[in-house]
């Protein structure tokens, strides 16, 4: 196996920790810690409790990942925020 090959996996949300860090529990229950990835930060993507991504490892450190995706869930406001209508300098 090449050093650049990643294990992407997928899984849910279950827990918010401190320093920008997740607990995530795979689709095969397993619980690893994993931080959000650099374009998911420069694009302000928030994850919360309960969101489904999916997680790229390393076969090194099969406890450590790198959340890379959040896929939508039904129900989330899409779109940019609103702005207020009234508002004059």
């Amino acid at each position: 196996m090449a050093k650049e090959e990643l294990l992407t996996m997928e899984g849910f949300i279950e827990e918010i920790l401190p320093d920008g860090r997740f607990a995530v529990l795979l689709d095969n229950e397993h619980k690893i810690i994993a931080y959000t990835a650099g374009k998911m930060r420069k694009f302000r993507i928030r994850s919360v409790v309960g969101d489904r991504v999916h997680v790229e490892m390393t076969p090194y450190d099969l406890s450590k990942g790198r959340i890379v995706f959040r896929e939508k869930t039904p129900g989330q406001a899409g779109g940019p925020p609103r702005r207020r209508s009234g508002f004059r300098r």
